[in-house]
């Protein structure tokens, strides 16, 4: 078992740049609950942790293993409270067809920018059965620090992909496109399908032109009650949870 040495400290460090991290193909994650979720989906090429920690998981596989002092774990973590265990893996190979939106729920993100939101939205599909989330180019990365904690594990059963998303959506055949809008239809009086592509879209512009012209199904999230003044739009990964949340209580009901 190997020391935490300073080089190896400012490498991980540098994985908060997206130039590092797509260059490297790595990405970060932190904390035993994270790391552990992650491990038996992704290569490890680097665990660092307390002896503590490396005591009670001693069995696991990584090209490097690092016992590391709280202290140095401190100076590696790109978290305000540093844990037990950080690890980098390996990025997988984004591959994909059109095929996995037959049949399927997929969420498409149009220029979505916090990391945050984008990895609540992970989380989201990964507890509502949905498998395949479609990134416009300018969409955050998911392989940010901060997306992948926000996860909270999700991205280990969620494939995430980057794509023209207009030109994914004009190639779509009798595959329904969903999107929410201010004059859409009212998301609970409409019958929802159970397959399809619900798009969600930037935190303050929505959805672009470009993408509106191509949905099918324009969808409302109504304020309740429909009188009563409210805010002006909700957090797109509250209005991702509300819409996904409709859509599978409908398939329970059919």
């Amino acid at each position: 078992m190997m020391p935490l040495s300073k080089n190896k400290i400012k490498y991980i460090r540098s994985i908060d740049q997206k130039k590092t991290r797509k260059e490297e193909r790595v990405f970060l994650a932190e904390g035993p609950k994270l790391v552990g979720d992650l491990l038996p989906h992704f290569h490890c090429k680097l665990i660092a942790a307390t002896s503590e920690w490396w005591q009670e998981n001693a069995q696991v596989k990584a090209d490097e293993k690092a016992v590391a002092t709280p202290e140095e774990l401190s100076r590696a973590s790109l978290l305000k409270t540093p844990q037990q265990v950080l690890a980098l893996f390996e990025q997988p190979a984004d591959e994909w067809s059109a095929n996995c939106l037959k049949g399927s729920l997929a969420l498409a993100l149009d220029d979505v920018q916090d990391p945050g939101n984008l990895g609540t939205i992970i989380r989201l599909a990964d507890w509502f059965g949905i498998e395949h989330i479609f990134c416009s180019l300018n969409t955050v990365d998911v392989y940010s620090p901060k997306t992948i904690q926000a996860t909270m594990g999700g991205i280990a059963r969620v494939k995430v992909h980057y794509t023209d998303l207009q030109e994914l959506i004009g190639s779509l055949t009798d595959v329904p496109v969903f999107g929410t809008f201010l004059d859409g239809a009212n998301m609970y009086e409409e019958p929802l399908e159970q397959h399809g592509l619900i798009v969600m879209g930037n935190e303050g512009k929505g959805i672009s032109r470009e993408i509106e012209a191509l949905i099918t199904h324009k969808l409302y999230i109504p304020n309740y009650p429909l009188e009563r003044e409210t805010s002006e739009s909700l957090n797109v990964a509250i209005a991702t949870a509300v819409v996904c949340a409709e859509f599978r209580r409908q398939a329970a009901w059919k």
